[in-house]
Formats: C-alpha cells, structure tokens, sequence
C-alpha cells in the first residue's frame, strides 16, 4: 500500500478534530441551535448542486429507505452535533476529543446488542480498561469527587452524543442501505435538516453573529464536505480496517489543536485516564479472540 494513501484519512481526522475546537470556540458566540441548523443547511445546499440530479434520478430506489434515512440523520446529524455544541458550553474541548474516542467501543457494545455479534476478550477486557480510564478521567483522578458531584453536565452530554454516534454507525452497518456513500449521506442531511429547523424555530431562530459565521463556514465544509471526501477515499484505497484505525488518532490531534489554540491545559489525569480508555478502545478493535469458544465434537 502507497503511504500518500493515509494522508487522506489522517487529514480527514486532522478536521474532525479541529471541528471540536470549533464547538468549543462556538460557546457563548453562537447558539448550538443556529450553529446546528445552518452548518447542515449550508452542506446540503452545496452538496445539492452536484447530487441533486443524480439523487432524483434515484428517488425510485431511494424512497423505500427514506425511514432509515432519516433515522440515521437524526442520530448522526441532529442528535450528535446538538449534543457536542451544547456540551461544548460546559466542558473542554480537550474532554470532547478524549470522550470521542470512546465511540468505536461503545459501537462494539451496541453491535452485541443489535447485531448480535459474539462477545471476544479484546472487548471485554477493552471495555473494563476503558471503563477505568474514562471514571479516572472524568474524576479528574479523585474518585471521591466523582461519587460525591458525578460527572459535569457537559462531559454527560457529550457521552450521549458519542452514544448517538455510536449507534448511526451500527444501523448504518446492520441496514446495508444499497446507495453510494454520497447519495446516502446527502438524503441523510436533507432528513436531518427539517428537524434541525424545529428545533432552530423552538429556540426563538437566535440568529448568525459575525463571530460565529467564520465557525459555521468550517463547519459546514471542511468538517461536513470535505473531510467525509477524503475520509471516503481512505476508505477506498485503504480498506476499512485499516482506515478506521486511524480514528483513534483523533483526541490526540483534538488535545494539541485545543492546547495550540484555546490555550487549554494538558493535565496529568487526561494522559493517565483517556490513555487508559484509548488503550482499552484500541484492545477491543484487534483482539478478536471469542469470549467462549465452542466445543469441537470429537469424531
């Protein structure tokens, strides 16, 4: 495999973790309300100028999946991206990218659940590791404090928002919806984008600042257009194994993006305790060992 390859999902992660210094920078200059619905708006209406033609010759094919379609919008498009701005108020955005990398693993529990799969030891023994990490770092290395506060209403939110994440990406590999990944991601957006309007409308439409218009045009074509290109082509050179692998690049770049330009401070429960969960997520996607193995009649 040619190593100019990686460069293309690599920087794809590089965005995604700028777009957390983002959500970040967007707290207090724009309500996660007008963020959300303009960053999705803006996407759509820039990807309809090249997939409106080609969708609508699908629409025969496309129309028996629009409820799944939708499903996956709200999860991945509503859901997520209103959770991580609303966490964004009350947390850092170095928590964002350390709970972020959570996601693969909390798939694997989800796929166990709704798809079925069989346990291995890598997820089991991940899962605990990750455990462990994740309550010494939203403990900030005092269990005392955890048991006594819980966790920050911020750092609850953005584990939802990783949980809804997590879960698009199981439907979306349980249902094998038969489109190209541009056809479905672009009717993803369109379902999304009314039920964004409602909720844009239910928080009284507050409207762009001119702070906040710099953070939607990044978040609504690098972090919504050109990242998931270049994350496709990895996809396609590299295979999916070997692309994924690289997410779990991305609260290391979303830390270093947060102390370079938020001037947010590295403490030493995130190394111990997102080193801990990246190291158990990382344990969960290789060691594919089953949990039980089944007895071999003997002849």
């Amino acid at each position: 495999m040619q190593l100019k390859h990686y460069v293309f999902p690599i920087l794809a992660v590089v965005i995604w973790s700028a777009n957390a210094v983002v959500s970040k920078l967007a707290a207090g200059v724009i309500d996660p309300a007008a963020i959300s619905f303009y960053r999705w708006l803006l996407a759509g209406l820039l990807m309809a100028t090249v997939l409106f033609k080609p969708a609508w010759a699908q629409r025969r094919a496309i129309l028996p999946w629009l409820p799944k379609l939708a499903v996956l919008g709200v999860l991945g498009m509503v859901m997520y991206q209103c959770l991580a701005y609303i966490a964004a108020q009350t947390t850092t955005a170095t928590n964002m990218g350390l709970l972020a990398s959570l996601m693969p693993l909390l798939a694997v529990g989800l796929s166990m659940l709704l798809l079925g799969e069989a346990p291995t030891l890598g997820s089991i023994v991940g899962g605990m590791l990750s455990l462990f990490g994740l309550g010494y770092l939203l403990s900030r290395g005092d269990a005392a404090t955890l048991i006594s506060h819980g966790i920050t209403t911020g750092d609850g939110m953005m584990l939802l928002a990783c949980l809804s994440y997590a879960a698009y990406g199981v439907l979306l590999k349980r249902w094998a919806i038969p489109l190209d990944s541009w056809t479905s991601l672009f009717m993803q957006i369109w379902c999304a984008i009314p039920v964004l309007f409602v909720y844009y409308l239910c928080q009284s439409a507050p409207p762009i600042t001119p702070a906040g218009l710099p953070l939607v045009l990044f978040a609504g074509i690098p972090a919504s257009i050109l990242a998931p290109f270049l994350w496709m082509h990895g996809l396609k050179r590299l295979g999916p194994s070997q692309t994924t692998v690289l997410m779990n690049l991305l609260p290391v770049f979303t830390v270093a993006i947060a102390m370079l330009f938020l001037g947010e401070t590295l403490h030493t429960y995130h190394v111990i305790g997102g080193g801990i969960a990246l190291f158990g997520v990382i344990l969960a996607q290789r060691w594919k060992q089953p949990l039980l193995r089944r007895k071999v009649a003997m002849a």
